[in-house]
């Protein structure tokens, strides 16, 4: 899986690629973020997962699906990211 952060122009919005986890919710699905990352002692990578709510309007991601979710104005409570696109449909 991809897990790069991308940075637009100047003041942009951020963007990140993740797994679909959870469809269950109305217009939502929970994505999750790997990225890796050095420890400074041991300089062995270590994966760091992040989960995040992101709006889908018209339920298209299910679980298994690679998608590109983008920053937005917060939603509700926990939603401040949107669906951009579907990368990869799941087999």
């Amino acid at each position: 899986m991809a897990e790069q952060v991308v940075q637009n122009k100047k003041g942009g919005k951020r963007s990140f690629v993740g797994l679909v986890t959870s469809d269950k919710m109305d217009k939502t699905i929970v994505v999750s973020i790997n990225t890796k990352k050095m420890d400074t002692l041991y300089k062995k990578y270590v994966t760091r997962t992040k989960k995040c709510k992101a709006h889908d309007e018209k339920n298209e991601a299910h679980i298994g699906d690679t998608v590109r979710i983008v920053e937005c104005s917060p939603i509700s409570k926990d939603k401040c990211w949107r669906l951009a696109e579907i990368i990869e449909r799941a087999k």
